[in-house]
Order: structure tokens, then sequence, then C-alpha cells
């Protein structure tokens, strides 16, 4: 049986070669030194085939077998003791066209590092384990996020995934882009080709929680809900200077009144409500825009909720463009004409409960590395992950680490090189202790 106490990350390699695959793709700079910069490194792009080469070609080194899925993901195992399904660490490494070098580049990095204190030390597993690169997380480039692990879940078909265009005014696809950087594998996507014993990831918090209240591991439970809307004004182009008030059918107005309402709404659910992208037509300095569409990320730690403020927000939006107050929106301004608003649901995730395995694997490793349950807290993650795909073939938990000031999709993200180590140690850990735990034949079998 393996010992997993003496085999332990080195900070310095972690943190070198997460620093030197950030040169492909390099994005915003925002301080002095070397490694103060952003990435932007669009999922299929020419760097990120750099990173994709970069990352079979090393894994090949450390003793893997790599295989490229139809989606472009690649999983790479190191042979085990027994023959089985994989145990893996999984994340991604593409970003935000202005995002950060630890957004899912730090979960592949340790896992990578998990390769190589395996190697260090002669290290046997009982049964395969591996790490996993995810294609297209983001959905930055490709607008539906997830869309990989989603096709190896069997919850997203292949075509439309293949299908997806870029965003913007290309005309590229998935499936062309795969086939471009040469990533478009034989092997089907799909977890009935390619089985996982397990899914852990490492990740950034993205939020503020353990920097405040100065812990150092989340062990995540869980991911919350949401939904993805567009919704879509449709009112009257006109003159600025020759239509008065009383005869507009103004749609930015509109716009701006019902992302404020969803912001009241959100507040009295105890969820979240946000707008990432807002276009109007014609776009004329004295021209009343007659169109206006806008997205709408609904979250919430329930399904219930969600589906509680999707109610709310469809019969107040309807009420506002016809030109009925709501919560004194309307309050001394001059009444206009009304307008028309339609609905269009464009991505819907469900709440997720992780498996008590893996939390559990998670929150011993925790405890164990940093040596104290104080600065181990149970967590839920608020955005979406790969993990929530994966979670739903086969067991899965996540390990968070803290975000300075809660910063993320922003170039300025960063984590400490000490807190990365140690999320990349529980990481170590946490796959070991599934490993002995699957010897032992003593899983818990509920998904």
């Amino acid at each position: 049986m393996h010992d997993s106490i003496r085999a332990q990350v080195q900070q310095e390699r972690l943190m070198d070669t997460l620093h030197q695959t950030c040169s492909w793709g390099t994005g915003k700079r925002w301080g002095s030194a070397t490694t103060e910069t952003g990435m932007s490194r669009l999922a299929l792009s020419d760097s990120d085939k750099q990173a994709r080469d970069w990352f079979v070609e090393t894994t090949k080194g450390l003793g893997c077998n790599a295989t490229v899925d139809a989606m472009g993901n690649i999983f790479a195992v190191r042979p085990g003791r027994r023959e089985g399904p994989a145990t893996f660490a999984g994340s991604h490494l593409d970003t935000q066209p202005s995002g950060g070098r630890y957004d899912g580049i730090l979960g592949i990095q340790a896992g990578i590092e998990m390769l190589r204190v395996l190697q260090d030390h002669q290290i046997e597993t009982e049964f395969p384990v591996g790490v996993v690169n995810w294609t297209n997380e983001e959905g930055a480039r490709f607008p539906l996020s997830m869309s990989s692990s989603g096709v190896w879940a069997e919850e997203i078909p292949l075509d439309r995934a293949h299908n997806l265009q870029e965003v913007g005014s290309g005309t590229a696809t998935m499936k062309s882009e795969l086939e471009r950087i040469g990533y478009l594998g034989s092997t089907p996507a799909s977890y009935r080709s390619v089985p996982m014993a397990a899914h852990f990831e490492l990740h950034i918090e993205q939020g503020p929680i353990l920097e405040t209240e100065k812990q150092k591991v989340g062990v995540v439970k869980g991911v919350q809900a949401y939904k993805w809307f567009t919704v879509n004004i449709q009112g009257r182009d006109a003159h600025t200077g020759t239509t008065p008030l009383n005869s507009r059918a103004d749609a930015m107005l509109l716009a701006a009144r019902l992302i404020t309402h969803s912001h009241r709404l959100a507040t009295a659910h105890s969820a979240l409500a946000s707008t990432g992208i807002l276009t109007l037509n014609p776009g004329s300095t004295n021209t009343i825009p007659g169109q206006v569409s806008f997205t709408l990320d609904v979250r919430a730690p329930a399904d219930a909720i969600v589906e509680a403020m999707e109610v709310d927000l469809k019969r107040d939006f309807a009420a506002l463009a016809a030109g009925n107050d709501i919560d004194g929106l309307l309050a001394r301004s001059t009444p206009g004409r009304p307008l028309g608003v339609e609905w269009k649901t464009d991505f819907v995730s469900p709440a997720t409960i992780f498996h008590p395995d893996c939390i559990a694997a998670v929150r011993a490793s925790a405890e164990a590395v940093t040596g104290s349950a104080s600065l181990v807290r149970d967590m839920s993650s608020g955005a979406g992950h790969d993990s929530v795909y994966a979670n739903r073939r086969c067991p899965t938990s996540m390990i968070f680490v803290p975000s300075k000031n809660g910063v993320s999709h922003n170039p300025e993200e960063y984590t400490s090189p000490e807190d990365c180590a140690l999320g990349a140690e529980v990481l170590l850990q946490s796959v070991l202790r599934y490993d002995r735990l699957r010897a032992s034949g003593k899983q818990c079998m509920a998904l």
C-alpha cells in the first residue's frame, strides 16, 4: 500500500510550471513582476493548442497513457496495480479573454504535480489515477460553459457542442477548431468510453469567504443552481429630439428598469442576479433604441429558489413593459408607450450535491494537511465547474483555496504560492485516500 504521508508536493516546482505554461496566452499586465499578468487563452486557440501539446507530452513523460475524445477532452492515466477506471484530478486550461493565472489552470497544474510526486517516490497506487483537461469549460469563446464535460456525461448532445459557433464576428465552430488544432479525438466523448472512478477538482474559491475568515481550505459539498436567460425587448426607434417622453417606446430605459428590478428580487429571495451582456439597436446617439437584448444569470443554493425567481421576474417584467409601476420604479417619470418582452432560456444547471465519499476524503485530507479543523470549512460553490457534470456519472468533490480579495475572471486574480501548494497537497492526499478506499471495497454507492 502506498505511503501518502511521505509524499508531498514541491511548491517551487508547482509554481514554476504554472507560470512557465502561462507564457501561452499571456494577457493584460497588471503589475511590474514577470508573473503579474492575466491570461487570454481561449478554448481551441493557438495558445490553447500549445498548452495541450505540453500537457500530453508532460503526462506521457510521467508514465501516463493519453486519450483524446471527440470533444478534445484529454484523459492522462497512470496505471495502478489493478485494472479499472482511474481516479482523476481534473480541471481546465482555457481561460476568460481577460482572465487570471489560477482559474482552472491551478487544478491542472496540481494534477501534474500529483503525478510528479508519485513518480518521485515511486508510489504505485492500487488502481489507476489520472488527470483530465476538459475543453471549453469557460464558454468564453464557444458560448456554452462546461460543454465538453457535459457531452462526456451525455447531458449535452455531441452535435450541439460541435456546432457551437464562436462569439463575435468569427465563423469557426468547436468541431472545425478541434480539427484545425489536431484535437478532434477518435474516442467517443462519453463516460461509457472513458469511465472515471472518481473526480477531484482543486480550484480557487473565486470569492472572499476563505480569506475573510482566515481559513485555508474549502471542502466543497455542492454547487448552487443557476439558469441563464436572454431577455429581448421590442420598442420603437425614434428621434431623440422630436419624440416627447410620453410618445416613446424606449427599449433601453425599460432594460435599465428590468435589470434594477432583477437585483431587488434577488435581494428578496437571497439569490443572485447578474447581467453580463447587453446589446442595443440601432446604436445611434440621437436615436431612441427600439431593440435591446440582455443576459440574465440567476443563481441560488436551491432549485426551488431559482424557479421562484423566474416566476417573479417574468411576471414583473411583463407588468413593467406594459407600463405598470413595480416598487416605485416608475416614480417621478413620464409614462411612455407599452413595449414587448420575450424570454429565451439559454442554460439550466440544477443544484449539485457531491458524493459523500469524496467529500469525506477531501475533509480528512484538508484537516491532516493544515493540522487544524479550524482552518477548514464546508462550502458550496457559487460558480459552475466541470465537476458538476462529472458528478452525474461518478463520485466527485472539489477543493477550494483562497482568492485574494475574492477576485476572479480578472487579470489580478491571485492565490499565494503557499495556498496553491497547500491545495495541491490536499488534492494529492484526497486522490490517494480515495484509492485506499476503493481497495478496501467500502465505498458508499450512492450517486
